[in-house]
């Protein structure tokens, strides 16, 4: 095993560390740590990241709804068009992509460094919103029927299925907001209704991966999985002596820097 594989291997460990600190964010990371440190091709590193992080956040997800913290109502109206939007993509849409993007000059995108540069700028995306101070700190917490807004429930669906299926991410950074403003939940029970979602939309579009006869290291995808469910232990022991807030603004910097740095990567070398 290569110095890089181990660093591989505690950036897996790092990744649940992260999803049981503050619930979310270490999945961002799975991508670049499958692709520069354990050397996985990126379109099959969005494929391993897809499994990783719906394992990952099935976990976390559980440990909600156990206590009382999902809302599955919300999950049905929010996922049915995320689950096709991600199933769709990782079957028909990721193979379709041509090889080629663009050339211009000495300068050509191909299909992998464009689904790279896509991440990255997902990445930054998603920094900000873990730098910036939380403004929705509550969602609606009447006891009376819940009111939904269907149209952006759906569309909010679509969109969030079908970068997943793209990338690999999960996109709780995204999940989250639409569920606190368009479904009305608490935060707490938005983000236990966001780790399902992600779960199993997650896991749906790796199963169009499958099928797409993607070729899957199981043995590999097995012990990286393994290694970020421990982390996700660690993590949610120490999230007890832990400011959550701070560690997750600390996160978003780290992100912003990761997903700066892939673009000059990609871009200029």
């Amino acid at each position: 095993m290569t110095i890089t594989e181990i660093a591989g291997y505690f950036g897996a460990a790092a990744i649940g560390i992260s999803l049981g600190l503050i619930g979310g964010g270490g999945s961002i990371l799975t991508v670049p740590v499958l692709v520069y440190l354990m050397g996985v091709e990126p379109i099959l590193a969005t494929a391993y990241s897809l499994f990783i992080v719906g394992f990952s956040a099935l976990i976390g997800g559980i440990n909600y709804a156990r206590k009382g913290l999902v809302s599955y109502k919300t999950g049905i109206v929010f996922t049915i068009p995320a689950f096709a939007a991600v199933y769709l993509t990782r079957l028909l849409l990721v193979p379709a992509l041509p090889e080629v993007w663009f050339t211009s000059g000495s300068f050509t995108l191909t299909k992998d460094t464009g689904i790279l540069l896509l991440f990255a700028f997902l990445m930054v995306f998603a920094s900000v919103s873990m730098i910036r101070k939380e403004k929705i700190q509550h969602g609606h917490t009447d006891k009376g029927e819940q009111k939904f807004n269907y149209p952006m429930i759906i569309i909010e669906g679509i969109v969030v299925g079908t970068l997943t299926g793209l990338v690999g991410a999960g996109g709780g950074f995204l999940i989250i907001p639409a569920l606190v403003i368009f479904a009305k939940l608490p935060m707490k029970m938005a983000v236990g209704t966001s780790l399902l979602i992600i779960a199993v939309k997650s896991l749906i579009g790796f199963v169009g991966d499958v099928q797409a006869d993607a070729p899957i290291n199981w043995a590999f995808l097995a012990i990286f999985s393994l290694v970020a469910i421990a982390g996700i232990f660690l993590g949610s022991y120490l999230a007890h002596s832990i400011d959550g807030q701070k560690l997750k603004r600390g996160f978003g910097w780290f992100v912003l820097v990761m997903g700066a740095f892939m673009i000059v990567k990609e871009l200029l070398f």
